[in-house]
C-alpha cells in the first residue's frame, strides 16, 4: 500500500480496460501519466492484452469500467473513483464518490457516456 503525505493510506488498484479501444488507451494513458506513485496496475483485457488474468468473463469486462480496490470488484462509476482514489491530484473526487448521492450522479453520466462510446471509438480510431 502507498501512503500519501498527510493523507490516509491508498488502497493498490487493478484496473482493467480494452486495449482495442482508441478512446480507452487515450484515457488509460493519461491516468498512467497522473499515476506518478504507480498504484495502479493496469490491464489490457482486449484480445491482444492479458485475458488470463481477467477475475470474471472478458466480455463482461469489456463492457463496462472495471477496477479492484481492496480486493472488491467494482464497476463503472466506483471503479472510476476506485481509480481516482489512487492518483493524489484526482483523488477528492475519488473520496467524493464515497458519498452515495455523488457516487449516482457518476454512475447516471457513465451509464449515458455508454450509449455515445461507440460513436466516440469510431471518432478517435
Amino acid at each position: 500500500m502507498n501512503k500519501l503525505k498527510g493523507s490516509s493510506t491508498i488502497a493498490k488498484v487493478t484496473v482493467w480496460y480494452d486495449g482495442a479501444c482508441p478512446l480507452c488507451l487515450r484515457e488509460i494513458a493519461l491516468m498512467r501519466r497522473l499515476d506518478r506513485r504507480r498504484a495502479i496496475r493496469f490491464v489490457d483485457v482486449s484480445e491482444h492484452g492479458e485475458p488470463d488474468s481477467c477475475p470474471i468473463d472478458r466480455a463482461t469486462l469489456l463492457e463496462r469500467f472495471h477496477a479492484s480496490e481492496d480486493g472488491r470488484l467494482l464497476e463503472g462509476a466506483a471503479a472510476f473513483a476506485a481509480m481516482w482514489r489512487a492518483i493524489p491530484l484526482l483523488r477528492p473526487l475519488g473520496l467524493a464518490a464515497r458519498w452515495s448521492p455523488v457516487l449516482r450522479i457518476l454512475e447516471v453520466g457513465y451509464r449515458r457516456f455508454l450509449k455515445i462510446r461507440p460513436r466516440l471509438q469510431r471518432f478517435f480510431a
